[in-house]
């Protein structure tokens, strides 16, 4: 079977990475697929349009050229206003979406009858989330350095060094959520020399960060109470907690940043699901914060496009093991044959076929069988 593998150049602010390395190009056209690059779609990445030349690939002048060819699309954020026309009925579009944070766009892939896989909600049968692992590590460890560096005294943070010195106070850093962005932010705060608590709900993964973190990590059960009582002196909070394919829990209220000390940093991990915090809203690598009652937050809607070249890479390692299925098989039979891929399949022509993306907007739910 052969393919025509769509690269458009990504278009959302400050977003630098690009869906596929030369490497994953290469892949694809030695297995005598057809891949089209928008030129200067790698760019961001350190990747130059002469080494997807180099791998096989065509490049082409505009994202339209690159729609109107390809039969699959693999991007890596999700579609904005100005792509939506580009989308053809059949076409098969392979990113991250998170439909659940966005009512307007997941009508406007409805109408489009295209055929939407959704990174984030591919799913192993141990719910491990291949997709999405290797750009939550790089936010995770992105969210410490982030919150660090909003605690300078020029962002409107308390002036304090997250490791302190000999005879000064440690930074105190809370961080909701024990997945993997938790783990990766617990490492890295940890490492900088944070005094750095980690809660969740579940035990098992509670005793398993218990036994491998670090002394200056403390693993404490997640609930209303206990966050409360945390955010009153924490002097960074990370929220980084997961519900698949749904809306993110906002753990902290806007009332309960009255009794934060002023300086504190939020950093979101969430907000492309929502947001766990009830007031974050999507922020751009340009104008990073915004201050409410005096807490710095952080809610950068792509925080590892400001590492794009290793992004790129993870993200192709992870993702192109999947694009080659799709290429070799067809969407169908591909995820017949994958229950992961399966799981990643949102909107399929025109129905809503993921049972939490439905919930979130009240939609009609079909399933795929």
């Amino acid at each position: 079977m052969n393919t025509k593998i769509g690269i458009p150049k990504e278009i959302k602010i400050s977003e630098n990475r690009v869906a596929l390395t030369p490497a994953g190009a290469y892949e694809l056209t030695n297995r005598k697929h057809e891949v089209f690059v928008e030129k200067s779609a790698g760019i961001g990445s350190g990747f130059s349009d002469e080494e997807y030349i180099k791998a096989g690939a065509k490049i082409l002048s505009t994202a339209k050229e690159v729609y109107d060819i390809a039969d699959l699309i693999v991007k890596v954020k999700e579609p904005l206003e100005s792509e939506y026309s580009l989308i053809r009925e059949n076409q098969v579009v392979f990113t991250y979406f998170h439909f659940a944070s966005s009512p307007t766009l997941t009508q406007a892939m409805i109408k489009t009858n295209a055929v939407c896989i959704a990174y984030e909600t591919v799913e192993k049968a141990d719910h491990s989330l291949p997709l999405l692992v290797p750009m939550s590590e790089v936010a995770g460890r992105l969210s410490a350095q982030e919150g660090a560096y909003m605690l300078e005294k020029k962002h409107g943070g308390k002036g304090l060094l997250m490791g302190g010195v000999a005879g000064t106070k440690k930074a105190s850093v809370v961080i909701l959520g024990g997945g993997v962005v938790g783990t990766q932010a617990a490492i890295i705060s940890s490492g900088l020399g944070a005094n750095v608590t980690v809660l969740d709900r579940n035990l098992t993964r509670l005793r398993y960060l218990n036994e491998i973190m670090p002394p200056n990590v403390t693993t404490m059960y997640s609930d209303t109470y206990t966050i409360k009582e945390l955010s009153k002196t924490a002097d960074v909070i990370i929220g980084s907690v997961l519900v698949v394919g749904d809306r993110a829990p906002q753990l902290i209220t806007k009332d309960m940043l009255k009794e934060m000390r002023p300086g504190s940093v939020l950093v979101d991990v969430a907000i492309d699901q929502g947001g766990c915090f009830e007031t974050s809203q999507p922020t751009t690598h340009e104008k990073p914060t915004f201050i409410i009652d005096g807490i710095v937050h952080y809610c950068v809607a792509n925080m590892p496009g400001a590492v794009p070249t290793t992004s790129t890479i993870a993200l192709t390692n992870a993702t192109l093991p999947y694009v080659l299925k799709i290429a070799d098989t067809g969407w169908e039979k591909a995820c017949q044959n994958n229950s992961d891929l399966k799981n990643g399949l949102n909107i399929i022509k025109g129905s809503v076929v993921h049972q939490a993306v439905a919930n979130a907007f009240k939609l009609p739910y079909t399933q795929y069988k």
